[in-house]
C-alpha cells in the first residue's frame, strides 16, 4: 500500500514516535512517502529513503515561556517563504506517488492532501486528547484560558480523521468517536533499557535553559549527583562542578542515565515523561509556561502519582517537596505495566487491512 506519511517538525518527540510506526510500515513492506517539516526532517532522512521538507508551525521561547506575538510574526514571515516550497511538494506528490490513505502526527499539509483527494487518514499523535476527551477539572484549572486556546487550536487542526488514535499514558474519558488510546509508542532504544532500568542514586536533569544559576545552587544543595543535559548546550565532554555532572549530549549516554536513575527533572514534554513512566522513574516536571500541552502532561504526572508538577524551579522547595515524594511515585509506577508498542501497532495494521478492503 501507498501511504503518505506526515510529521510535524515543533519538536523532535513526533519525529521519535513517527519513526517507530514508519519503521514497522516499511518493514512490512508499504511504500511510504514522508513530509516533515523542521529539524525533524533530518532524523528522519538518515533513516529512511523518501523524505520530503515542508515548512511547518514552530514556536518562538523567550524564559521558559512561549512568546505569542513573535511566534505569530514568526510563521507569518517565514510561511510566506514556505508556501511556494509546500506547494510545490504537494503538486509532486500530485504527480509521482498517488497515495492510498493518509497518516499525520499532527502535520497539516498532509491532512489537506487526503482531504482533497477523499482518502482515509488515521491521526497518531497525543495533541488529539486535548480535543477528544474529557479532562478533569482539576487539571483545566490549572490555565484555564491557555486550555481554551489550545483546545480550539487542536480541534481546528485535524478534523474529520477516518480515527484518532491518542498516545497517553493517562486515561481520560474518551468523548468523540472514532477515538482510541494507546500506551506511549516507545523508541527500541527504550524498550531495551527497560533491562538496564534499576533504582540509582543520582538524578537526571534536562533542562535547554542554558545558564539558570539559581537553579544549578538548588541542585547542588540536594547533596545528590545530579547529571544535567541541555544546560551547557555547547560543551564535548562532561564538566564537574562538585555534585553537578554537566553532561554532552548522546543518545546512549542520556539512555543509560534514565535507566538507572533515582527520579528525573525535566520539562513538561511528552517522550520523556512516557518514557520515564515506562521506565518507573518519578519524574519533577516543569512545563513552558502558557502551553497547555505540556501543563496536561505534568499536572496529570501529579494526579497519577508518578511524579509532580511545578510552574516554575524558582523556588528551591519545589524540588525538596518533589524528592521527600519519590517513595510513594515509584509505588505507584510499579502498577504501571506496558511491555511494548504491539497494541498500537497492531491497530495501525487493522486500519490498514480496513483501507485494503476499501471498508475505512
Amino acid at each position: 500500500m501507498k501511504i503518505l506519511y506526515g510529521v510535524v517538525g515543533e519538536g523532535m518527540g513526533h519525529a521519535m514516535r513517527s519513526r517507530v510506526v514508519l519503521e514497522h510500515l516499511v518493514a512490512q513492506g508499504h511504500e511510504v512517502t514522508i513530509m516533515v517539516s523542521g529539524r525533524a526532517k533530518d532524523f528522519l532522512a538518515s533513516r529512511f529513503e523518501d523524505v520530503k521538507a515542508i515548512h511547518g508551525f514552530h514556536l518562538v521561547m523567550e524564559e521558559n515561556r512561549v512568546r505569542k506575538g513573535k511566534t505569530l510574526w514568526s510563521n507569518v514571515l517565514s510561511g510566506l517563504a514556505g508556501v511556494p516550497q509546500n506547494i510545490g511538494a504537494y503538486f509532486e506528490l500530485i504527480r509521482d506517488f498517488k497515495p492510498d490513505m493518509v497518516i499525520s502526527d499532527f502535520e497539516s499539509w498532509t491532512y489537506f492532501y487526503g482531504q482533497t483527494h477523499r482518502l482515509p487518514i488515521l491521526s497518531i499523535d497525543n495533541m488529539q486528547i486535548i480535543s477528544r476527551c474529557t479532562l478533569p477539572r482539576e487539571v483545566v484549572e490549572v490555565d484555564e484560558g491557555a486550555f481554551r486556546v489550545a483546545k480550539a487550536f487542536v480541534r481546528s487542526k485535524l478534523p474529520y480523521c477516518t480515527a484518532y488514535y491518542v498516545t497517553t499514558f493517562f486515561r481520560p474519558p474518551i468523548r468523540k468517536p472514532d477515538t482510541f488510546l494507546f500506551p506511549p509508542i516507545l523508541r527500541p532504544e527504550i524498550l531495551a533499557a527497560k533491562k538496564l532500568a534499576r533504582r540509582g542514586d543520582h538524578l537526571l536533569v534536562y533542562q535547554t535553559q542554558e545558564g539558570n544559576d539559581g537553579l544549578a545552587k538548588t541542585l547542588a544543595a540536594t547533596g545528590l549527583e545530579c547529571r544535567i543535559y541541555g544546560m551547557r548546550r555547547g560543551i564535548k565532554e562532561e564538566q564537574v562542578e562538585g555534585n553537578l555532572r554537566y553532561r554532552p549530549f548522546s543518545e546512549g549516554g542520556f539512555i543509560e542515565d534514565l535507566a538507572t536513575s533515582k527520579a528525573v527533572i525535566a520539562g513538561g514534554g511528552f517522550t520523556l515523561m512516557g518514557e520515564a513512566v515506562f521506565l518507573h522513574k518519578p519524574m519533577l516536571a516543569v512545563p513552558i509556561e502558557r502551553q497547555f500541552e505540556q501543563i496536561l502532561n505534568a499536572k496529570y504526572l501529579e494526579v497519577e502519582g508518578f511524579g509532580a508538577y511545578a510552574p516554575t524551579l524558582d523556588d528551591p522547595r519545589a524540588i525538596h517537596q518533589f524528592l521527600e515524594r519519590v517513595p510513594s511515585c515509584e509505588e505507584k509506577l510499579s502498577h504501571y505495566a506496558q511491555a511494548d508498542n504491539r497494541q498500537i501497532l497492531g491497530a495501525v495494521d487493522e486500519f490498514l487491512d480496513r483501507v485494503a478492503a476499501g471498508v475505512a
